[in-house]
């Protein structure tokens, strides 16, 4: 996903289903909106249409007089009845720039056609009121009676012009009424309204179920990190997630006395096993065949290291001692002296200063397994430090075969090894990577296998261990 994506699109619950209802509600209220606007604006045309027909039918002196010279736009405009009355004129009132309201002149004719008015052509268009010098002389001469003084001067008229048979045109001016401001500001206002007690209600209620159901994911983060059954989250909220809590409780109390048996068993395994093998390591001293007694040594110590991996691996899960602040040169250059003064060809590369928080005896010990899989395939270990985005990162290099690419994940599991044998010289029971990718998994870390690559072969194994700065 894009970065910038990511910060603007919502990704919790309450802000996905927040600004969903708010597209909804914005797409309902649009449609609603514009509904609403053009049947106002439909009564509106019709209304202007209905006023100018009865201009144009309720004016018996112009009926009255219509074969005669056109009346001049002075006695209009100075009429008593202080109401815009009808022109009359020998030319139509259409203008060339102007479009004809077909709809408008349907309507018109009918109505005129209803009340007995005969005429030749119909002719209905929207002009602005600015360029018909008649309608302004008519606003300046009557400022007080125009049913606009109290608000702002139309911009935009309908006119209607009727033409007899006669040959005369009579042309009346209908002002287009303002509101359109008005209807769009109580439309936002309502919409406003709604947004603010949808929206709002139903943030309460998420609010409601998501504290509770924070409260819980940080809780599972926590017990799948620590194993520690302290902290738990009291049953909060709806009862469906009441129900959800009180159950994880119950699956956590269960968990947590799985692994104390687990542990308890693991020891009483461990005490019971190491005591006989003890006892076997003293008697072997008697057997007089110096080749038997070191084949039967080290049989011996490679059940013990078999059975001190099984027991590290089952005890990984559940630390007993917390993180502190570990400086990675320093532990890195502490685990390459214990091989250099046994004399093996492990080296370690010069490094920044890096401090992380980790369990350092555990950090060792994976260490060490990584080292050991290097020398054991690879016959020498190269060690180096480095940083990566949120990361300390170490890395091991051997010379070895490395592994298949399809193998290498199989490789992380227990007990997986390349070769059938297991025999102290080729590997053991296959549990030192399991053990060194379950302590970066403590650490909230990973562990990284991949092949060396030179002139299209495989030169090498390198692991590389993340731990979280």
């Amino acid at each position: 996903m894009d970065p910038g994506r990511r910060r603007t699109w919502p990704r919790s619950l309450q802000g996905q289903v927040l600004f969903w209802l708010a597209l909804a509600l914005l797409f309902a209220q649009g449609l609603s909106a514009g509904l609403i606007y053009r049947a106002q604006d439909q009564r509106r045309e019709a209304a202007m249409i209905n006023a100018a027909a009865v201009r144009l039918t309720g004016n018996p002196r112009e009926r009255a007089g219509r074969g005669d010279a056109p009346v001049p736009a002075s006695r209009i405009l100075g009429r008593e009845n202080r109401r815009m009355g009808v022109e009359i004129s020998p030319t139509s009132p259409l203008r060339d720039s102007e479009t004809r309201l077909a709809d408008a002149e349907r309507t018109l004719g009918e109505i005129l056609s209803g009340e007995g008015v005969a005429y030749t052509e119909l002719v209905v268009v929207e002009r602005r009121v600015a360029g018909d010098p008649l309608a302004r002389q008519w606003l300046a001469m009557h400022p007080r009676h125009s049913p606009f003084a109290s608000t702002e001067p139309p911009e935009r008229m309908l006119l209607a012009g009727v033409h007899d048979p006669d040959g005369t045109w009579h042309t009346a001016r209908i002002f287009v009424p303002g509101g359109q401001r008005r209807l769009v500001g109580s439309l936002l206002a309502q919409t406003l309204f709604i947004y603010i007690v949808l929206v709002g209600a139903m943030a309460l209620l998420l609010r409601r179920i998501t504290r509770p159901l924070a409260a819980l994911t940080t809780r599972v983060e926590r017990f799948s990190a620590e194993r520690d059954g302290r902290g738990q989250v009291e049953p909060s909220g709806p009862d469906d997630v009441r129900r959800l809590i009180a159950a994880h409780n119950a699956m956590e109390n269960r968990i947590i006395g799985l692994l104390d048996e687990k542990d308890v068993m693991l020891g009483a395994i461990g005490h019971d096993l190491k005591t006989p093998l003890a006892a076997l390591r003293v008697r072997i001293e008697s057997v007089e065949n110096d080749a038997e007694r070191g084949k039967m040594a080290a049989g011996i110590e490679d059940i013990n290291r078999s059975l001190d991996d099984i027991l590290s691996l089952a005890r990984v899960g559940r630390p007993s001692d917390d993180p502190e602040s570990t400086e990675l040169s320093a532990l890195a250059g502490a685990v390459v002296e214990e091989y250099e003064d046994m004399g093996e060809p492990v080296t370690c590369a010069e490094s920044p200063r890096i401090v992380v928080r980790a369990r350092a005896t555990w950090l060792r010990r994976a260490l060490r397994n990584l080292i050991d899989n290097g020398l054991r395939y690879g016959g020498s270990a190269r060690l180096a430090l480095g940083r990566e985005p949120g990361f300390a990162t170490i890395r091991i290099d051997d010379d070895g075969p490395g592994i298949p690419d399809d193998q290498i994940a199989r490789m992380l599991e227990p007990f997986t090894r390349l070769e059938a044998s297991r025999n102290s010289s080729t590997g053991g029971a296959g549990l030192g990577l399991t053990l060194a990718r379950a302590v970066a998994e403590q650490h909230g870390g990973t562990l990284e296998l991949a092949n060396r690559r030179a002139g299209g072969r495989i030169a090498g194994l390198t692991a590389t261990l993340r731990i979280p700065l």
